[in-house]
């Protein structure tokens, strides 16, 4: 297969290298994320780290993810000055720190380096965010962007499978509760590691050949100031007020962690935490199938995907109250051999479902606002940062009990509530990117359209990394 290029006025066939498609590109953010935020999300979904108290570790990550909320907003100008390809390589290098604190707490009792760890990792995984969000978003071909987010998700949720299949067998014997074994934090250091020489692997947005010949749109600034300056822009712009609270609100859930912590042993939070990885990928798989489904308009299927976040969300949110109350009346211990388990594991299945059908919801919404990839990182930069203050806050709140988890749950479902209205009003009025809806109309390479492209390309698009 071949795409094209203008030259001199004349269309000029150059052939498609595996190595700079779209398909690649992604399973190239996709490895990265399985290795780097992937594993992380393995030792997270044990509840609190794999730790047996929830407290130092709920800390750490409130740190990790006040500053990965810092560098996810500025790292949309980063990413933009010095590539995509190197913010990518320096937001995969801080996991293994964090897991190496871990190691070290389980092992031999200190502090310091779990929030040397925390620092180092809010630090990177800021830089990954705003990097990695705007890749999946923005490289693969508009009319197939939700199938390619699902892409994305499918790699980085292997992460949690392999590891949680892994911790599951390390931990297999450990019935009560307690923290996991030290070995498994060994395991995830050595796999986090790979995730740097991975990211040398990422094609310059440039350079990236999309399979129905269209550009990949690269408009970045001529100065670290005007970047800034453009960031100001973007953070000001009314759509991007109005969806705040509903990327607080989506990511906002980290009583979870508690949840798990609370109410089951270890070999039980190993198993939850593999099964809740599966119903990440349904979730995933669900919502990106119907955001790419060409029998119905753009407009209707990014309106009725609202329709189906609320839904879901609202459900899971009643289901945890029930449950939340029961269990902070008669506190139990469970077992996957307790009669109890499979009620409160669903619980923790539904927050999966709905944080994942969320996420997907909000990207596609998010690529939908412009063709340019350097704006996109603007505002995949801002999207995770909020996520990211929201999380800081949330675990936060939860390095403490409070009054058998009613304290943040409440302040959950408070956002939750508010979030609708101003979303709506986004829904409501958005209309999709031109280029989406020609890109999603067009049956083949329309000629003429390839040379009007690329010529403007020619003039105005600025190259991003090397």
């Amino acid at each position: 297969m071949s795409t094209h290029e203008i030259e001199n006025g004349a269309e000029v066939p150059v052939k498609r290298v595996w190595y700079r498609t779209s398909l690649f590109n992604a399973c190239v953010i996709g490895a990265v994320g399985f290795l780097a935020p992937g594993l992380w999300n393995a030792m997270n979904s044990l509840g609190a780290g794999g730790e047996e108290k929830p407290f130092l570790v709920n800390a750490a990550n409130a740190l990790v993810f006040a500053l990965m909320g810092f560098f996810c907003l500025f790292g949309g100008p980063i990413a933009n000055r010095i590539g995509l390809k190197w913010t990518l390589l320096l937001g995969a290098a801080g996991y293994p720190v964090y897991a190496a604190g871990l190691y070290t707490n389980s092992k031999y009792g200190n502090v310091w380096l779990v929030l040397v760890g925390a620092v180092v990792c809010g630090i990177s995984a800021g830089l990954f965010w705003a990097s990695e969000g705007a890749i999946a978003i923005g490289y693969p071909e508009p009319s197939k962007r939700a199938r390619y987010l699902n892409i994305w998700v499918w790699w980085r949720t292997m992460g949690p499978i392999i590891g949680n299949s892994i911790v599951l067998g390390l931990n297999i014997k450990t019935k009560g509760e307690g923290s996991v074994g030290v070995s498994t934090y060994i395991v995830f250091i050595v796999l986090q590691c790979l995730a740097v020489p991975v990211a040398l692997l990422l094609t310059p947005p440039d350079k990236v050949q999309r399979a129905d010949g269209s550009p990949v749109v690269v408009r970045v600034e001529e100065s670290w100031a005007a970047e800034f300056k453009a960031l100001w822009k973007t953070c000001k712009n009314r759509t991007v007020i109005l969806l705040l609270p509903i990327f607080w609100a989506v990511y906002f859930n980290e009583y979870s962690s508690n949840f798990e912590t609370y109410y089951f042993g270890v070999r039980a939070r190993a198993l939850i935490a593999f099964l809740s990885d599966w119903v990440t990928l349904l979730a995933s798989q669900i919502i990106s199938h119907w955001l790419d489904w060409k029998k119905v308009d753009a407009k209707k299927r990014l309106t009725y995907g609202w329709y189906w976040v609320i839904i879901v969300h609202v459900a899971t949110w009643i289901l945890a109250w029930v449950v939340q109350e029961e269990y902070t009346a008669n506190p139990p211990m469970l077992d996957f051999t307790d009669p109890g388990f499979c009620k409160g594991a669903f619980v923790l299945f539904m927050w999966s479902f709905a944080q994942q059908t969320g996420q997907n919801w909000l990207y596609y919404l998010v690529g939908s606002m412009t063709d340019n990839i350097a704006e996109l990182t603007r505002l995949t930069g801002i999207l995770r940062g909020q996520e990211s203050f929201g999380e800081a806050i949330s675990y936060g709140l939860n390095t403490r009990d409070w009054y058998g988890g009613r304290v943040p749950m409440a302040v959950n479902t408070i956002l939750l509530g508010l979030c609708v209205v101003p979303t709506w009003i986004v829904v409501r009025k958005h209309e999709m990117d031109a280029n989406v809806e020609e890109a999603e109309r067009a049956t083949g390479w329309d000629k003429k359209r390839a040379e009007d492209k690329n010529i403007d390309a020619e003039v105005t698009e600025t190259t991003v990394g090397a």
